[in-house]
């Protein structure tokens, strides 16, 4: 596939250069499309830039990448958003001692479950990801030494692959000056998430693009960004219990098929989604304890709405007031105790509005 293949078409402002990226939304409803080859075909071994082989213009630097909810009740694999102040951080350096043309972890820290994960770079997130941007720039000069630092737990439901990706891959890429455009950066996520939980990008793509994106079609990858209006907030009460939910598990646990009044139902719904999305309006329960009464519990409490989000098992409820959203929260842990018999953590969150991005740099 000739590179000219990736194309953006943005309504607001070039994307190609990620770390500049700050939007400015206006009041209306804005979408941005962002199209990239299909699944089945691979980056070419030089960028849409044309550069090969790019010098670091940084010997260090570090990027983070937000949590993300995935499906949003009914969008399942076709919508998710980004939220700010948690996720995870990628310190990308140019190592001496690193193979050039390779990438290895010299280290992994964080939280719950951090120690369970590999320093195989074959074998984890963020170095399938950063090896992806290496082969998509075609770097042969130099090797890169990757730090991942989890501020997600791992089977959280809040999209801790996506995260480890997505900061990994613009941290390698701005490392190299920042050529490859946001359609590249999504697919060399991908194709960490096809390897370990599954090709997806209700994930991966609000980790890389931020706020609310609905992807309208996987094979060719065709992702649209849902702008939610400036001036206007929202707010993301995640509650998670003391519980994992391995990814893989819980999508097995999905029917093959569903009914036709089913589908219709389901489909009205994720519709009127997108529509209270850009107007700014804004069958996994059972294997959550306590998650029917914890749902009852938000919406008693004056969320807008509640729902899984991804996989599990964290549960997030949506509202536009900060203080109210702590009190919607606190009855949803309560819940989770009295119902499910699970302790619980709750946090209060903004949309993040920017997606994966560069937070600190050391230059050559």
């Amino acid at each position: 596939m000739a590179a000219a293949a990736y194309r953006i078409s943005l309504t607001e402002l070039s994307l190609h250069r990620h770390q500049d990226r700050r939007r400015s939304a206006l009041a209306g409803p804005r979408l941005a499309t962002v199209r990239c080859c299909s699944k089945g075909q691979v980056a070419v071994a030089t960028s849409r830039s044309g550069v090969a082989d790019p010098s670091p213009v940084f010997t260090s630097l570090k990027s983070f990448a937000p949590a993300t909810v995935a499906n949003l009740g009914p969008g399942f694999d076709f919508l998710g958003c980004a939220v700010d102040g948690v996720g995870d951080y990628v310190t990308a350096s140019v190592e001496a001692s690193v193979r050039p043309g390779t990438v290895a972890i010299s280290a992994i820290s964080g939280g719950a479950g951090a120690s369970k994960l590999s320093r195989d770079p074959l074998w984890n997130c963020a170095g399938i990801a950063a090896i992806e941007v290496m082969r998509m720039l075609a770097v042969r000069s130099v090797g890169v030494s990757l730090h991942l630092h989890k501020g997600l737990p791992l089977g959280s439901g809040l999209g801790s692959s996506a995260a480890s990706a997505a900061a990994a891959a613009v941290a390698v890429n701005e490392l190299f000056g920042g050529h490859l455009s946001l359609s590249e950066l999504v697919l060399a996520c991908l194709v960490s998430e096809a390897k370990v939980s599954g090709y997806h990008a209700d994930n991966v793509g609000p980790a890389i693009m931020g706020g609310f994106v609905l992807i309208r079609s996987y094979d060719p990858l065709e992702i649209i960004r849902l702008d939610f209006p400036a001036g206007r907030e929202l707010f993301f009460v995640l509650v998670s219990p003391d519980f994992e939910a391995p990814t893989k598990k819980m999508r097995a646990a999905l029917p093959a098929g569903v009914n036709m009044k089913d589908h219709i139902f389901n489909s009205s719904q994720a519709a009127a989604l997108v529509a209270a999305v850009v107007q700014g309006d804004p069958k996994r329960a059972p294997l959550i304890p306590g998650m029917v009464g914890v749902k009852k519990a938000a919406l008693e409490a004056g969320a807008f709405g509640c729902t899984i989000s991804g996989a599990g098992p964290t549960a997030v409820a949506v509202i536009n007031d900060e203080e109210k959203g702590k009190l919607i929260g606190d009855r949803m842990v309560e819940a989770f105790l009295s119902e499910g018999g699970l302790s619980a953590s709750m946090t209060v969150t903004r949309l993040d509005r920017v997606g994966a991005r560069v937070i600190s740099s050391s230059a050559n």
